[in-house]
């Protein structure tokens, strides 16, 4: 690891120098954080040697000497997960974009507290005599845990140049050399910007229970309006919800799907990490609420693939006899250590079924039952946000942690969230 000072390799030491440079930068967001670009001020230090000749390769290092932000008071950032790349500019007598990269290497970040990131460092084989500058260009910060996710920041102003390499001419047969093109740091996979939901298509309504000998009872399809609380300020959703029952002796066994249509995910998502549950809420006849729940994600989602919400399931023990109503209630996801609650607005009965009372049933309180669910491949996710084009999903928030960790690095002022 160079501390600091460039290298000439293959030739004697010659002294190195170290200039600061400051410039106006817009960082980017991930996509999923749902949060605007935002402005900062970053300041490095560039290492270089002072002289050279033609031939020489050096090794020039990258010092943040002030990140574009603290880290904001959303998400303590564990050590060895942030992870700086970049590119630096050669201008003068060669030009060339220098591949920059520091290691996975930093103490743990609190929240609202200084952003700490490792040197940079990449290397230049010099092929023309002159002088040749060196300029910071833009960079990338990637956090590694408990996802993987991207802030990209660009210089919003002419930077000046940080370093200057004298190259001298190192005797050789005289002819113009032939540039050696420098490597070109690859950039970061991008997350996939939802796309608008379609909407939804209403697939019937709800049907009786207790006629004749009927066990399936198919809900239509309501459109639910949610107030959602999530880790990083609130936000709105709306989502198509359709809930369907199975009479199994005087109780039913639910079964609630996202109708709409699926995102892709983006970013990648741990294995066993998001798990949503909801209750539905009864009337009619009958009062209280029925718990159910689907299972967590059995693999990880890779950024680019499809998110699935499974079904919800869970079992309904009827409280009173008569007709009883079942509506969409609160929904809940939780991921990797945060809660996301989303609560209807207003009321929209799915199913209509006719219910006999039975012991310790749900009229007035709770009807629970551990419904293990199955993935569903019907699964959807609700859409946020004031216009199609620009909002998340409900469910796409994966309980608010996949857009807590996009809002995790580089959101500048914590102040300047957007709220839809």
């Amino acid at each position: 690891m160079l501390g600091g000072a460039g290298i000439l390799l293959g030739v004697a030491a010659v002294p190195a120098q170290a200039a600061e440079v400051s410039y106006s930068t817009e960082c980017i967001p991930p996509a999923i954080s749902g949060l605007p670009p935002v402005q900062g001020t970053t300041k490095v230090e560039i290492t270089a040697p002072a002289e050279a000749k033609v031939g020489d390769e050096v090794t020039i290092t990258w010092k943040f000497v002030q990140a574009a932000s603290k880290n904001p008071d959303v998400l303590d950032l564990d050590a060895n997960t942030v992870k700086p790349t970049g590119t630096l500019k050669a201008g003068g007598a060669q030009t060339a974009d220098i591949a920059m990269e520091g290691p996975r290497e930093n103490p743990a970040i609190p929240k609202n507290s200084a952003m700490k990131l490792s040197d940079m460092t990449g290397r230049l084989k010099l092929t023309t005599a002159g002088d040749v500058t060196l300029t910071p260009d833009a960079y990338n910060i990637n956090v590694s845990k408990p996802i993987s996710t991207d802030t990209k920041c660009t210089p919003k102003e002419s930077v000046n140049s940080s370093a200057t390499i004298k190259v001298t001419s190192g005797g050789g047969s005289g002819g113009t050399p032939t540039p050696t093109p420098t490597q070109t740091p690859s950039p970061s996979p991008t997350a996939p910007s939802p796309s608008g939901s379609a909407t939804p298509s209403p697939s019937g309504s709800g049907t009786d229970g207790g006629s004749g000998g009927q066990t399936d009872f198919t809900g239509k399809e309501v459109s639910v309006p949610y107030a959602c609380k999530t880790p990083i300020g609130d936000k709105n959703a709306t989502s198509a919800v359709q809930i369907n029952a199975k009479k199994d002796g005087g109780s039913f066994a639910l079964t609630v799907r996202f109708k709409a249509s699926v995102m892709d995910s983006p970013a990648d998502i741990p294995a066993d990490s998001v798990k949503p549950s909801m209750e539905v809420v009864l009337g009619g006849a009958d009062k209280g609420t029925v718990h159910v729940e689907g299972p967590t994600n059995s693999a990880p989602i890779k950024s680019g693939d499809p998110i699935e919400i499974p079904d919800l399931k869970g079992t309904y023990k009827p409280g009173a006899t008569g007709s009883s109503t079942l509506s969409p209630g609160v929904l809940t996801v939780m991921a990797l250590g945060t809660t996301t609650t989303c609560t209807p607005t207003r009321s929209e009965v799915s199913l209509t079924l006719d219910t006999s009372e039975q012991a310790s049933g749900a009229s007035g309180g709770g009807s629970t039952s551990s419904g293990s669910g199955s993935a569903g491949t019907s699964g959807g996710l609700a859409e946020t946000g004031s216009d199609s084009h620009s909002a998340l999903q409900a469910l796409g928030l994966v309980a608010g942690t996949v857009v807590l960790l996009g809002g995790a690095v580089f959101t500048f002022m914590p102040g300047r969230r957007r709220t839809r």
